[in-house]
């Protein structure tokens, strides 16, 4: 990697007023081209480091800078043709269409004329544009709502506001409080001291906690727009790249030494500003050369499942074309040969066609037998699919004002075969919001009450000396005292509370709930508001939280002069240092731990001491100079700090609830119910992660679980080749275990060699979550498992971070959430509620799957039931291609008159009401396994339409055998026999799409009833054109010769119901003898809509249990199940995992936890940034 390091020039200070040394051209806030300017035009294709020149044009010969244009959109202008017409040329019918075409030009070879085929191919095509060009439209809008935010940009001596695709690089900007940052950024200064800043990351990483950002020294003071108008110099850094937690620069300013930049001087888009109330930073890449876009892809063109199949069965028709071409043609030479001497009339010994020009001929006769037609319906059935769910008031959410919306249709029935739903944590499952639910002192637990009116508990029992009094003091003392949170008076003077821990500002929130209020902070001491009392502790030393030590602890010296130590962290390493004689409430608490963890609640639990003067002296000392140590000083500290953290007296345990969006529990057992496995991928950290997976039910109380986490190849190795062992004959099937892995791991597992042996034990676990993995990580995994399982996945997210994962997947699931549009931009859907994810499967994947498969089954079926009859007549034609039907009748027949019944089978048709799919997922499994469109079904119907079609020509062939229709014994012709066979063929079809319907509505009787009218007046019409238009001569008066005829009525009658007679035969022993669960359902709906039962399927009919309802029984299986796979050892007890520990708190940052609470004085006014 290249390093970025910052060579500084003598730069002349800006003069707003000299054209000469203008900054920026003035700014423009209307919409206008991002073409090339001294900024902007391409991307930068050097491989040498970046020079940006801060504040001023980017002139330099030979770089380019990206404009700061974000697209997640499928097409451009310049790429909508090839690409459009590369997806397009990727479905056989669409080349086969165009072979024919080409075909058809070649004088004296078609048998119905030069543009048949071509022009519906052309509209077909056209209709796909239309419909591509929509749906990208719509893309292209989301990407405006991105690059039309607005940022302030120092112009001269002043704010601007500007579009964010006008921000180019070396702008300094002005980023105010929960904003995102528009493009990758150096920190300048902020409105905190020593230069800090709190970003929330949850967009690009998943994490929960903020992370602290901090300016250099050199910089830090530059908190007006006077200084930054001086502020001169150039940035030299690494080329762009998707390195999300590395960065390597230098910052020269004139007349200064250079300064290193690293990672914690980087803003980086996706990003949001948060506990800050500005930050100036100067842009380094803009757009597609962002770290955030660099962890994107490119958007693939996506298919279906069902739209490959298709592909595949239109080789198999025109195998079968084929073989038809090759009958004709050869018994047409064998006909000639035995004819050509014998009727000799005919002229046959004068005709000079061979066989490749008569196969050809064929070939053009038979080619209807694959539908033209059909890309059509598809594509105007899937765009009112794609309405029906973005009209669905079922998936609107109401707070946001967020419908459903469909971006693209082509995947509409891929929504019904998902398997793998792979689902972000943070702002997907969660709402990324933590609040303080209970606490627990001595016997009693303490519920935070909603209603502010009603007294809590805990302050009754303190007002009221109950036995728990000074032991609930000192909990709220510890809440309010023993954290890194910053507060903030406003201007109505409620304060605001910030914290790069979300957990701790829960805590200290609930601390003024009930009552201890924290007022304000210096760097020595807190000032806390108890009861209206002020005051005010003594910050002596702050012991910080990491994973290793998993607590947090404060020395204070109280009001009344009093050496405490406050302490707070998970069950296990408090307990172990207890003091010897407080045995009092220790296993009741570890009850209500259990009893919290059940509910998926977020423990800590909280303890004090009491210091001698002289111990906490000596033991001072100890500190400095274990702090102080230049080697081994991090296991000095923590030695240390062992020596104080003892002889704890156990105060009681708090519960947090990282809240769930609504509905996110009943919706993932809904999903599992249905054989959908569901894996979690966050980058947010492992604790909480399981945390989640138990509170939204992803996790079985009493399930087993696997834990990976290895510092190398080799041991990743061990442990899932261990694993194997483990499981063996139920390795690849899924077996009641919870795999849960870390992004370090599972760079390892990803490996080319071990690879493979991963995927299998995950696969046979029945839930997987990965913690702490990157966006490519996400995307991998998703890939991987797509490749190993063949199966239909979907990803489901709503940051940036998810942007990879979501293009990878089969289907891509945005939630419009709080963490910006990009996900939703590059989704195939999105909806603003995981619990809607149900709806958009259960419900409109399963009837869309159904809907897809009839209507392309029954669209093979129809014209091979017409089009296979004219390999009957060219028995009796001499294998001549003479064609039974007038030209535009088969024409028309898949455009006008056999169109609508599979729209309205494609649209309207359904098994169960959607309330059913929902209450009974198991109906979803049907679709899931492919059943219903699979190779062996699409041969039942071919040889159902070949059955139908030598039924549909033989037996009227019969009825006319003797060539008498007509009571006076006249002859009608071929033409009158064709028409008659034409009828029977419309209406016997129309049968079948009913026949195959499952649910009637008015379209349906409508498109049955109406295409058998439809042909009857076009007859009619027709049969009266000639010769007002020069078409159709042969058909004059044929409606006359046809209805006059009681042949042709009796045929009408009878014909249609003998071939339709055997299927709906099928049907019935089918229905009685093996009924499906959808028919039982079905059928009870329509006998008792108000009370549905499924008796022959228990598992699917068995309803979620309340959590409350839930919760002794969970809470007894918690305490009997302790076995947990890890590293260490293969069983061991993990009282954390079972009793909720989790904290969110940024580690290893660029600024300690207590170097930021020694930074703040609340009492002093901060810089306003003007």
């Amino acid at each position: 990697m290249n390093h970025q390091v910052i060579e500084l020039e003598s730069v002349p200070s800006p003069d707003p007023f000299n054209s000469s040394t203008e900054l920026h051209p003035p700014a423009v806030d209307e919409d206008g081209p991002s073409g090339a300017s001294p900024a902007r035009g391409g991307p930068s294709t050097s491989n040498e480091n970046r020079v940006v020149f801060i504040n001023k044009i980017q002139i330099q010969p030979g770089v380019k800078f990206m404009s700061n244009r974000v697209s997640t959109a499928k097409y451009s202008v310049i790429r909508f043709i090839p690409l459009f017409l590369f997806e397009q040329f990727r479905r056989w019918a669409n080349i086969f269409f165009l072979m024919i075409a080409l075909l058809q030009q070649i004088p004296d070879v078609s048998p119905t004329g030069r543009y048949t085929t071509l022009v519906p191919l052309i509209f077909i095509l056209s209709v796909s544009a239309i419909k591509e060009i929509i749906e990208d439209i719509k893309r292209h809008r989301a990407d405006d709502e991105t690059n039309h935010r607005k940022v302030e940009v120092l112009r001269g001596d002043a704010w601007i506001w500007v579009k964010w695709l006008h921000v180019v690089v070396g702008d300094v900007v002005k980023v105010k409080n929960n904003n995102f940052f528009p493009a990758d950024l150096v920190l300048i200064s902020s409105s905190e001291p020593q230069g800090m800043s709190f970003i929330e990351t949850a967009n690009l990483d998943g994490e929960t906690n903020l992370k602290i950002r901090q300016a250099l020294p050199s910089t830090a003071g530059y908190t007006a727009i006077f200084d930054l108008a001086q502020f001169s110099g150039a940035v030299e850094c690494e080329p762009p790249n998707k390195h999300l937690y590395e960065f390597f620069g230098v910052l020269k300013e004139s007349g200064k030494m250079p300064m290193p930049l690293g990672p914690d001087q980087i803003l980086l888009r996706g990003a949001m500003l948060r506990n800050t109330s500005w930050v100036f930073g100067v842009v380094i890449y803009t757009g597609h050369e962002t770290k955030l876009m660099h962890n994107s892809t490119k958007a693939p063109l996506k298919r279906s499942s069902v739209d490959k199949l298709t592909n595949v069965q239109i080789l198999l028709l025109f195998g079968i074309l084929l073989v038809m071409c090759l009958i004709c043609a050869i018994f047409n030479e064998i006909w000639t040969a035995r004819h050509s001497s014998v009727d000799w009339y005919i002229g046959l010994e004068n005709i000079s066609q061979n066989f490749a020009y008569n196969l050809l001929t064929f070939v053009i006769l038979f080619n209807n037998l694959i539908p033209i037609s059909l890309q059509v319906t598809l594509e105007v059935v899937r765009f009112i699919q794609a309405i029906f769910i973005n009209m669905d008031k079922e998936m609107y959410y109401e707070e946001t004002d967020t419908p459903a919306m469909a971006r693209t249709s082509n995947l509409n029935e891929e929504l019904g075969q998902v398997k793998y739903v792979f689902s972000d944590k943070t702002g997907t499952l969660t709402r990324n919001v933590m609040e303080f639910k209970r606490c627990a002192v001595g016997e009693q637990i303490y519920t935070l009450l909603s209603d502010d009116s009603e007294v809590p508990q805990l302050v009754q029992h303190i007002n009221e000396g109950h036995e728990n009094a000074e032991l609930l003091k000192e909990l709220l003392v510890l809440l309010a005292v023993c954290h890194t949170v910053i507060p903030e008076k406003m201007d109505d003077d409620s304060i605001v509370y910030h914290a790069a821990s979300p957990d701790e500002r829960a805590l200290v929130y609930g601390a003024s709930r009930f009552g201890y209020k924290f007022l304000s902070r210096t760097p020595n001491y807190v000032e806390v508001s108890a009861f209206g009392e002020i005051e005010r502790y003594d910050i002596l030393h702050v012991l910080e939280f990491t994973s290793t030590r998993k607590r947090m602890s404060v020395i204070v010296r109280d009001p009344q002069g009093r050496l405490r130590l406050f302490c707070k962290g998970a069950d296990t390493v408090i307990y172990e240092r207890l003091a010897a004689s407080d045995e009092t409430y220790k296993e009741i608490l570890l009850q209500h731990l259990e009893s919290f963890a059940t509910e998926g609640l977020r423990t800590l639990c909280c303890a004090v001491s009491d210091l001698d003067e002289e111990g906490y002296q000596k033991w001072s000392v100890k500190y400095h100079e274990a702090a102080c140590a230049i080697q081994g000083r991090e296991e000095k500290l923590d030695a240390v700090e062992n020596e104080i953290e003892h002889s704890l007296k156990l105060i009681g345990a708090t519960a947090i609830e990282d809240k769930l969006q609504d509905g996110v529990p009943e919706a993932i057992a809904k999903l599992l119910q249905a054989d959908i496995n569901v894996w979690v991928l966050t980058g947010d950290k492992q604790e909480t992660a399981i945390n989640i997976g138990y509170s939204s039910r992803l996790i079985v109380q009493g399930a087993q679980m696997i834990i990976l986490n290895e510092n190398s190849l080799d041991a990743a190795r061990d442990a899932v080749l261990r694993h194997h062992m483990d499981l063996g004959d139920n390795l690849c099937k899924q077996n009641d275990i919870a795999l849960i892995i870390d992004g370090k791991t599972l760079n390892y597992t990803l490996n080319c060699e071990l690879r493979t042996d991963f995927i299998k034990l995950c696969v046979s676990c029945k839930v997987v979550i990965c913690c702490r993995v990157s966006p490519l990580q996400k995307a991998e995994v998703v890939e991987y498992v797509t490749k190993f399982t063949k199966s239909v996945t979907l990803a489901i997210g709503d940051g940036a971070n998810d942007v990879a994962m979501i293009q990878k997947a089969h289907v891509g699931v945005g939630i419009s959430g709080v963490e910006g549009l990009q996900a939703a931009c590059a989704s195939d859907y999105s909806i603003a509620q995981f619990r809607f994810l149900l709806r958009l499967l259960l419900v409109h994947g399963a009837w869309n799957y159904t809907r897809m498969c009839k209507l392309i089954l029954y669209s093979f079926y129809k014209n091979i039931c017409l089009y296979v009859i004219e390999l009957w007549f060219a028995i009796y034609s001499g294998w001549s291609g003479q064609i039974l039907f007038e030209r535009w009748s088969i024409g028309l027949y898949n455009v006008f008159f056999t169109a609508l019944p599979p729209l309205a089978m494609g649209l309207f048709d359904k098994a169960c009401s959607a309330d059913i799919m929902l209450k009974h997922p198991g109906l979803y499994k049907p679709s899931q396994n492919g059943e219903l469109f699979n190779v062996k079904v699409f041969w039942i119907w071919v040889l159902n339409g070949m059955l139908h079609s030598a039924i549909l020509f033989w037996m009227p062939l019969l009825m006319a055998e003797h060539d008498n229709v007509w009571m006076n014994g006249k002859d009608g012709g071929y033409l009158v026999l064709g028409n008659f066979v034409y009828t029977f063929v419309v209406v016997t079809v129309c049968l079948k799409a009913g026949l195959v319907t499952n649910s009637w509505v008015w379209p349906t009787h409508c498109a049955i009833w109406g295409s058998i009218g439809l042909w009857f007046i076009f007859v009619i019409i027709y049969s009266n054109i000639w010769p007002l238009l020069p078409i159709g001569s042969v058909m004059t008066g044929m409606y006359i010769l046809m209805f006059s005829s009681a042949v042709f009525w009796l045929g009408f009658i009878l014909i249609p119901l003998i071939a339709i007679i055997p299927d709906f035969a099928t049907k019935v022993i089918h229905g009685s003898i093996r009924k499906s669960t959808a028919d039982i359902l079905r059928e009870n709906e329509i006998k008792h809509p108000e009370s549905i039962d499924l008796s022959r399927d228990s598992k699917n009919s068995q309803q979620l249990e309340s959590p409350t309802s839930r919760l002794s029984e969970t809470a007894r299986l918690l305490k009997n199940v302790r076995s947990v796979f890890s590293r260490r050892t293969h069983t061991r007890v993990d009282m954390e995992l079972s009793h909720g520990f989790a904290f969110s708190q940024e580690e290893g940052g660029s600024v300690s936890q207590a170097d930021v609470i020694r930074a703040y004085d609340t009492n002093i006014p901060k810089p306003a940034g003007i």
